[in-house]
């Protein structure tokens, strides 16, 4: 039953009326419900807190991408999360216009498939950064060749593997690359009415600019659901900062791929003994026979080494190491 007003309450209520004090339009206002629709066709399966923990793993995800591409590209590159959101999977597929690229990713030990789209430009301008370009988009879209295809999928596996570091606070996962689709029809890879979280990224790359989708479907993530939140998200991580940080770091740093060059000596000539030369012209360089080489790690001198083979290759050894302070 509802509460019932004394009558020194009711004149009160009568009194502020008359004076305008109170609205009647303003009374009913405040006593509506607020009601949200809500769409059976799309339940809810990715809360508020399922996305933002995607969008921490996929941050740490850019950060490496950053970190690692460019030694591949030969240029800076900045990889930023945009946006996160859940659609249906036709929703997804039929936003796209092909030539599209997508990297059919197979995340084991999880069921399923996941899904990572690059943008067409930004594939244009890794081919042709690859090739020794400058990284210049096509003007003109179109389809990729055979040759192109193999070097985007060698890229493809470089960007699908580091995905391993990100997801280990939440599972160990060791994703295979099944495929490359150019065209979306080909990608079906679970229904249409299916529900996905889709995670936006800005990927830039010198002047050229566009985007990489990480499409990640409930099905593939249902068992490990309870897991993506921020307060286990951050506890795993605090647990394994305390424990072996540094062992780790270390690790990961004798992963890192490095360009490593020996230099087998200089010479200065003119630019008319330049165009002039010819097969079997002898150039004379300004080390002697019996000198140590420089051997470069990226732009540092390092080592000094004597030329020599190994096996059927070309090698050097290192003869001494070259120290910051000297």
């Amino acid at each position: 039953m509802g509460e019932v007003l004394s009558q020194s309450e009711i004149d009160n209520l009568l009194a502020a009326l008359s004076t305008g004090e109170l609205d009647v339009d303003q009374m009913q206002e405040t006593g509506d419900k607020q009601v949200k629709d809500y769409d059976f066709k799309r339940p809810a399966k990715f809360s508020k807190e399922h996305l933002r923990t995607l969008e921490i793993i996929y941050e740490h995800y850019g950060r490496l991408l950053s970190t690692n591409l460019p030694v591949y590209l030969r240029k800076n590159i900045q990889v930023s999360v945009s946006s996160s959101e859940t659609v249906t999977f036709s929703e997804f597929t039929n936003s796209l216009s092909n030539p599209v690229i997508l990297g059919i990713v197979d995340f084991q030990p999880l069921n399923g498939d996941i899904i990572i789209e690059l943008a067409s430009n930004l594939g244009f301008a890794m081919i042709d950064r690859m090739l020794g370009g400058q990284g210049q988009p096509l003007d003109k879209a179109r389809d990729f060749s055979e040759i192109e295809m193999i070097i985007l999928e060698k890229l493809m596996v470089v960007c699908m593997q580091l995905m391993r570091e990100p997801w280990k606070n939440v599972i160990d996962i060791n994703p295979v690359m099944e495929r490359i689709e150019t065209n979306a029809q080909f990608a079906q890879v679970i229904a249409p009415s299916d529900m996905i979280a889709i995670v936006t990224m800005n990927v830039k790359i010198g002047d050229v600019e566009g985007h990489m989708n990480v499409c990640l479907p409930f099905f593939t993530l249902e068992d490990v659901m309870d897991k993506l939140n921020t307060k286990y998200w951050f506890s795993t991580m605090q647990k394994e900062s305390t424990e072996n940080y540094s062992e780790s770091l270390e690790a990961m740093l004798k992963r890192v791929d490095v360009p490593v060059r020996a230099v087998l000596g200089k010479s200065l000539v003119s630019v008319n003994d330049f165009i002039n030369l010819q097969p079997g012209d002898v150039i004379r360089l300004g080390t002697g026979v019996a000198s140590e080489m420089d051997v470069y790690v990226g732009n540092i001198k390092k080592f000094t080494a004597l030329p020599g083979s190994n096996g059927d290759k070309y090698a050097v050894r290192v003869m001494s190491v070259i120290r910051e302070e000297e």
